[in-house]
Order: C-alpha cells, then structure tokens, then sequence
C-alpha cells in the first residue's frame, strides 16, 4: 500500500532509501570501502540502470549546491553521495572544503578540516586533497583562531614535502602569533621548517630555495617571542636563521638585540653595535631600540663604565655623518657570529644594517624603558639617570657621574626638561645623599658651567634643615664667588626654607619617583648569575661540557642560583653531542632547585627536557615531564613529540603485552611507553 503524502517526498530522497534497501542484496555495488571514489567505480556494464541515474542526481545536486554556495544542501549532498559510492571526483572534493574553509563560520571550518584527516587517513586516498586546498584551510583555521588544528594541516603539508608559498605562510603566521599558544606552535613548525630546509639543501635538492623561510617570516615569529616572553624559541631561530642563510633587515636586527638581552647575551649584541653606531640619520631613530637593549645588559651586568662609554659612542656616532667607507659597508651584507667570535666554527648571521623589506607586516615593538627619541636625537630616560646614579654612588664615584652628565648636558636631557646635572642634584638631596649632591655641584662649577641659583639654594636648605651651619656657610661663599649673591639675604635664605618643605620642588621631581622605584625593585638575580651564564652559553656553543659543568659547579658553591637560561644552555649542550644520560642527571639538579629554592621551570625548560628524554627513550622520565606540564596546566605540542616518536620509536613495544614483559623493569617500560602513546593519540 503506497502512502499519500509519499508523492511529496523529493525524487533523490526516494533513491537514496531504494539503494541503501538494496545494498544488502547487492555489496558489492554499494560498499564504499571497495568505491573509494567515482572515478574507481566498476564500470557501466557491471552498473545497474537505477543506479547511474541516483548518483548523477547526487553529483548534480552537489555541484549546484556548491555553484551557489548553499553550504547546508552541498554537506547534505556529499553525505549522501560518499555513504553510497565514496568521495566524488577530486576537483568537487577540493572545491567543497574550499567553500567550507572560505565560510568563516567555525562549524562549517571544522567539518573542512574534520574531512580532510578523513580523507588523509585512508591511505589510497591520501593524494585526493592537493596542497593549494589545504594551504587555504590552514589559513582559514589560522584566521578563526584554531591555532592547533592549523598546525595539525601545516604539518601534514610538510609529512608530503611541502611548504605554503611564504607570502601565504605568512598570513598564517600572521594570525597565529596573536596568541601564546599560537606563537608556542609557530616557533616549532618553523623550526621544523627550517630542518627541512636543511635537509633538502644538504641533499642539493633543486626544489630547496622554494620551501627557505625568508626574513620577513623570521622578524614576524622573533616578535612574537618578544611579546609572549619565548627567549629560548627565539634564540634557537636565531641559530636557524644563520644555518639556513637568512639575510637579516634592520627590522629583524631591532628583534634580534631584544631576544640576546632577554637571555642576557651581552658579546652578541655588542658585536652588533659598531656596523650600528655608522648608520645613517635616517635609521637612528629605528635603532633606539638596539640602544635601549644594550643599555639594560650592561647594567644587568653591573658594568657602569661599559653604559657610560655606550652613552658616550652613541652621542658621538650619530652627531656625525659616516665616511664614504663605512656607508658602502653598510649596503653589503655583514656578519656577525653567534656564541662568540672566538669559536673557529660559530654561526653566522647575514645582516644588511640599513634594508627595510617593503612588504614587512612586522614593526619591532616600540618599547622605551632607558632611552628616548626626542628632537632627532637619543635622549636617556628617567630610569636610565636613576640607575646612573645609583650605580655610580654605590661604587663611591660620584666624580665620574658628574662628568658623564657633563659630556651629555647639552645632547641628553631629562624627561622632566631640566639638565642633567640639575636632576641628579635634586634626586641626591631627596635621598639625604648631600655629600654627593654638592660633588656634583662643585664639578660642574669647576667646569665652568655652575648650576642656576635654585639649585644651590634647594642644597642650602637641606643643610639649614640639617642644621649643618659650617657647610651650608661654605656653600654661601661658594655662591658669592660665582656671583649668585645679589638677591641673597637673611629674609630670602629663610623664605626660601619654608617654600621647599611645602612645594614640589626639584628634590620631587619624576626622577625622584623613578628612584625610589629603581631602589625598591633592584633586580633580584645576582649580577654574577649573566657572567656565569655566558661563560656557560660559550662552552656549550663550543660543545666544551666539561669546562661549562665547572662554571656550573662554581655557580653553585657561590650560593648564586640557576635561570632558566642556565639549564636550557646545558641541555642544549649535551643534547647537541647526544649525552642523553647527562641530561637525566641535571634533571635530578632542575627538580632539586625546584622543591628547595622557589625555582620555576617554564615550557620551554619542560620542552627540552621532553624532546631529549624521547631522543633517549627514557619514558619514565618523558612522562615526569609531562607530569610537571599538567600540574602547572601548561600547553604542549603533542603533535610535534608524536612525530617525533614515530620518527624514532615507531614499532617500540607495538605488539608486545604486559604479559610477555621477561622482566619488571621492561614491563615499567612497556607501561610508560603505552602512556605516551595515548598521550599523544596514537593508537
């Protein structure tokens, strides 16, 4: 008996019951795992007649839907027609996870990516979705902020031998590093990018040059290192940049000196400064940044002689027009080494110090912490006199801050507009430190070029205050001599008294408030840790572990505790000779500094540990890792460690069972490595 309301239902609905009624008699028609697509089916003689009309319907359907982008009616078609007779033709399966990449709808996205490992996973078809497809699914998945399941479809691009154009791979880098974990996975696809790269030029591969990172892929990710606080990520493709050849622009230069400062690499970016210090006007203002990284190194340091002379160089070097020489040299590509010039075999790094790239998405961050750009010129901050000053009277010189401020008074000034001179000497009295505000009056007056009439009376004050009469008479004739005595009398001394205890004077000015700071929060890490760590970092580069473990052992019977920089140099240094076991032991010292002295691991510590210790096959220690990563809900890569093991451990322990485990150790083995492989979702 035919129901009425059946002649409503659409023809191919009809079809489609008919067919799916008829699959249990006919099989071998109708199973999809023996059609893997249409242009594979059987042929028209072994087809019956119903047949060829029900899938030309769906196919027609399919595209039509897709012609006028109707995303519902297209997926529902493709249902249909996949359940039947596998994947359409390739062309129609590339254009619909286009359409559905292009929706910039997240569902719709997801079913696009969700379709293509589907279509990945069946090894036949693994060809049907062709590189320009998925490089425009990368990119929509980028833009939607689906940082993970972008690099899952980069990757599967480059498990083929392929890379995105690099205009296009930019735009994917683009939007991912707006994220930390977007930036996190950037930084380790490049990596793997590069080590291909490498791989293909090794091999002298023609195709090489077109998958090589350019310099406007590295600026965009070292910024993003800036901005998430990555120094390791950043240092490593700094080493990649010089093992694959990149040229580096004055963009990337600025980038490059922010994430040596951050792993507090001073010989590496002085050896920046002398091409630096010839540029032309046009580029001082883009080099402050440089300037400012340097500045902050040497007083991490503690070096105030290498600061004051770094003020000095750069108030000289750019009041004066370079020679014809030093100009020429600058529009060729220079070369500076990376670990230290004195290493026979350092890496290089190609920088032309005065090329912007025209198409350059990235401008360094503008950060402006010690100098300034005011007026043309480079003018020191606040809180770059505040560690002036304090740096110079801890070491009791007060005599050569004078003359430092002296030397610049007329090119660097303040923030708040006053001199130099006039600042510190306000700062000095605030603190109570009068000895040294009249030092620094006294050499300027010695110079000939004595402090205005405020500034002498702000000092006799606070000796008034103090009731120190002998000075403050001392200073009276002082002022006699140089002529400030004409409006000086009892009255004025005594009006000018009482002014100063209720006014904002000069002894409160800004750099009053930037000094109590300065002095509040000096920096907690010992300034010997930065001497340690370079001689640390120079040995490991030179992959000298002995000598680097005894800096490292002095380190430690100094009471002077690791960074973060301390551990990641050693583990890069042994893992670059493959002493794994090494690594297990300063894992035992990471963890002991960990539980007794408020040390922090942080994820790029946790990575190296992780990669290395499945380098080893030391999967205990690989889960205790991951343990540590859970507990402080830190975000890890597990794409990159599952292709790694696969790449060295693929058929470890794949069929043995925990019963056929001969000893209890394998067995502990045999479990960890089970973890790991669920962890990482291979199944």
């Amino acid at each position: 008996m035919v129901l009425p309301f059946t002649r409503y239902i659409p023809l191919h609905n009809r079809l489609v019951r008919k067919a799916s009624t008829l699959q249990r008699f006919f099989p071998r028609h109708f199973n999809p795992i023996l059609q893997k697509n249409s242009t594979s089916s059987s042929s028209d003689g072994e087809r019956l007649p119903w047949e060829r009309s029900t899938q030309a319907i769906l196919l027609e359907k399919l595209k039509t839907a897709l012609r006028n982008h109707q995303m519902h009616e297209g997926w529902e078609s493709f249902q249909d027609f996949r359940t039947l007779y596998g994947y359409p033709e390739v062309q129609l399966l590339n254009q619909l996870i286009v359409q559905l990449s292009y929706s910039s709808n997240y569902s719709w996205t997801r079913k696009a990516f969700d379709l293509v490992l589907q279509v990945v996973k069946e090894e036949n078809n693994s060809s049907l979705v062709h590189v320009d497809t998925l490089t425009k699914l990368a990119l929509s998945l980028a833009r939607l902020q689906m940082s993970t399941s972008a690099a899952v479809i980069l990757r599967l691009m480059l498990d083929k031998g392929c890379v995105p154009p690099m205009h296009l791979l930019c735009l994917v880098f683009l939007h991912l590093v707006k994220t930390e974990i977007g930036a996190y996975i950037t930084c380790n696809y490049l990596s793997q990018v590069c080590d291909f790269y490498i791989c293909l030029k090794d091999k002298k591969t023609q195709s090489a040059d077109v998958v090589k990172p350019d310099a406007s892929i590295f600026c965009l990710v070292l910024d993003a290192c800036v901005r998430f606080n990555l120094p390791l990520k950043g240092l490593l493709l700094i080493e990649l940049m010089a093992l694959t050849g990149t040229v580096v622009d004055a963009h990337t230069v600025v980038i490059v000196s922010q994430i040596l400062e951050m792993n507090g690499l001073r010989d590496e970016i002085r050896e920046l400064k002398d091409h630096i210090d010839s540029v032309s006007a046009a580029f001082i203002r883009l080099y402050r940044q440089f300037y400012d990284s340097l500045l902050s190194l040497h007083f991490k340091f503690n070096d105030i002689d290498a600061a004051a002379k770094l003020v000095f160089d750069m108030n000289r070097s750019h009041n004066r027009h370079g020679n014809k020489e030093s100009r020429k040299d600058l529009q060729k590509p220079c070369s500076i080494t990376i670990g230290s010039r004195n290493l026979r075999a350092g890496l290089k790094i190609h920088i032309e110090y005065e090329l912007l790239q025209n198409d350059s998405v990235v401008k360094p961050e503008d950060r402006q912490d010690l100098i300034f750009y005011r007026g043309k010129k480079l003018v020191l901050s606040n809180r770059a006199l505040a560690k002036f000053i304090t740096g110079y009277k801890k070491d009791g010189r007060i005599s050569e801050l004078s003359k430092l401020l002296l030397s610049v008074q007329d090119e660097l000034y303040s923030v708040a507009g006053s001199s130099l001179c006039s600042d510190a000497i306000g700062a000095c009295i605030h603190f109570g430190w009068l000895e040294s505000a009249h030092d620094i009056l006294d050499d300027a007056e010695a110079t000939g070029s004595p402090m205005d009439w405020d500034t002498y009376m702000l000092l006799l004050s606070a000796y008034c205050r103090r009731r120190m009469h002998r000075v403050a008479n001392a200073l009276l004739k002082q002022m006699t001599r140089i002529h400030l005595d004409n409006e000086l009398d009892d009255d004025t001394i005594d009006k000018h008294f009482h002014c100063v205890e209720t006014s904002d004077s000069l002894g409160k000015s800004n750099l009053v408030v930037t000094l109590v700071q300065i002095l509040k929060d000096e920096d907690q890490i010992f300034p010997l840790v930065y001497e340690f760590n370079s001689s640390i970092h120079f040995f490991c580069m030179a992959r000298m572990m002995e000598d680097a473990l005894k800096v490292y052992r002095r380190m430690v019977e100094m009471n002077i505790q690791p960074t973060i920089q301390t551990f990641a140099y050693l583990l890069r240094g042994y893992s670059s000779l493959g002493m794994y076991r090494e690594i297990t032991i300063l894992w035992g010292e990471i963890k002991r500094f960990m539980k007794g002295c408020g040390f922090l691991a942080n994820r790029d510590l946790y990575e190296l540990l992780l990669i290395n210790f499945l380098r080893g096959g030391y999967f205990e220690l690989v889960m205790d890792v991951i343990g540590h990563m859970r507990d402080q809900n830190m975000y890890a890569d597990k794409l990159m460690y599952k292709v790694e093991f696969l790449r060295l451990h693929k058929n470890l322990y794949k069929s043995l069972k925990a019963s056929d485990a001969r000893t209890e150790a394998q067995l502990k083995r045999l479990e960890h490595v089970q973890e790991f492989r669920k962890w990482v979702g291979i199944v």
